[in-house]
């Protein structure tokens, strides 16, 4: 477990785009000071997107994407297209890249209104200014990533920008609920679905930042709560939970204790929790046959590296495909069809379906996160996450989950 890693989702995402061969992959490896892109003469080498995270003065932790050319006609390119679109959709900032001898033309300027449409800020670089043989006007910078020109100002701007629209999340995780020296458990129950040898993304992150701010993290499962609680010899500040045992961990921890949920933690932090307790309110409504869609912003399967069998067959349910599907079927008494995307793609339209549960977003960045939900309303699908759905099912108690963050309601769950 490396809790020193920022992950992705909180990273500012960076996007590179532009023509072929206008030297994308070029600025990446200036940009991040290493061949993290392969660099050719030859047309359409960047096939599909690479990143590269890093550290940037007076921007912190990001995430830099290289796409193929925008304006490559083949069949071929259009698919790599697709897959720039997808980068697009999860980009905070944007770079326009040119080249000097090309210079600014159609395609550059239907990225720009494009960029200006989806409301995603950008800045417009003349790449490979060693080859200028005179000086240029207008509202850009000239760089070479040949020779570095110029490489700092594009830092400084993107410094700017980030400063400018910044989307930091809306509150912290927890830093905000707790004091120096005050004990806060964690529930992390250790089944089947549990990672073998690690802690899950928000598990680590709600550990940092107890640990960030002077406090105590007592990590235990729901088995061996009890004892926990009995040896800490004072009542913690608060025990987080998997929303899975809500319940039975309800039940352990003394009423006067603050119980909350990982998933209400995270959707909190995220501004979302509003969003995703209203989108709840679907179940009632659900018939025989509505379509319901399951997305994840990343992609987990289960085969020889996790342990399991080469064919396929799993040891025990994967969440998104097996999991909520039926527990959503138990709880509706319904007969529902469901539908699956993952990673970085979500589909445009999704005015067919009836409901969305989406994943937590860990290894989504802001923007896509936030493209995703505006998609839902637009459609008018409501939509929900996968925590916020399982603390529903496990009957957890909501108007004390979200008390103990300082909401005096259940949202009408």
């Amino acid at each position: 477990m490396n809790l020193n890693t920022t992950p992705v989702g909180d990273r500012v995402h960076i996007g590179i785009f532009g023509r072929v061969n206008t030297g994308k992959s070029s600025l990446l490896n200036a940009l991040v000071g290493q061949p993290a892109a392969i660099v050719s003469d030859s047309e359409g080498t960047t096939t599909d997107p690479v990143s590269k995270t890093l550290e940037i003065k007076d921007i912190g932790p990001a995430v830099i994407f290289d796409t193929a050319g925008i304006n490559d006609l083949t069949g071929l390119g259009q698919q790599r297209f697709e897959k720039t679109a997808q980068v697009l959709g999860k980009t905070d900032i944007a770079i326009i890249n040119a080249d000097a001898v090309t210079g600014i033309g159609e395609p550059e300027n239907k990225l720009a209104a494009l960029l200006s449409e989806k409301k995603i800020p950008y800045i417009t670089v003349i790449n490979k200014a060693d080859l200028l043989t005179s000086a240029l006007t207008g509202e850009y910078l000239t760089v070479s990533a040949k020779t570095g020109e110029g490489i700092d100002r594009i830092y400084t701007k993107l410094a700017e920008l980030v400063k400018k629209h910044s989307q930091t999340p809306k509150f912290p995780v927890i830093s905000d609920l707790i004091a120096p020296g005050d004990v806060i458990v964690l529930v992390i129950p250790i089944d089947e679905l549990a990672p073998k040898g690690r802690l899950i993304l928000p598990q680590q992150q709600t550990v940092r930042e107890i640990v960030d701010r002077n406090a105590i993290a007592v990590l235990t499962s729901e088995k061996t709560l009890e004892d926990t609680l009995s040896a800490l010899g004072k009542k913690p500040r608060m025990v987080v939970t998997d929303s899975g045992v809500f319940p039975a961990v309800s039940e352990t921890v003394p009423k006067d204790v603050p119980l909350t949920s990982f998933s209400v933690l995270f959707a909190r932090h995220k501004g979302e929790l509003q969003i995703f307790t209203d989108g709840l309110n679907a179940l009632g409504r659900l018939q025989d046959g509505d379509k319901i869609l399951i997305a994840e912003g990343c992609t987990h399967r289960m085969n020889t590296n996790d342990g399991h069998p080469a064919d396929g067959t799993r040891k025990c349910e994967e969440i998104g495909t097996v999991k909520i599907p039926r527990i959503l079927r138990e709880l509706t008494g319904r007969d529902l069809i469901f539908e699956t995307v993952n990673g970085n793609y979500f589909p445009e339209n999704i005015s067919q379906f009836s409901l969305v549960i989406h994943c937590g977003g860990c290894m989504l960045g802001s923007a896509e996160m936030r493209r995703r939900i505006e998609i839902c309303k637009q459609n008018n699908v409501p939509v929900t996450n996968f925590g916020i759905f399982l603390a529903k099912a496990a009957g957890v108690d909501f108007r004390r989950a979200f008390r103990c963050i300082g909401i005096n309601t259940d949202y009408g769950v």
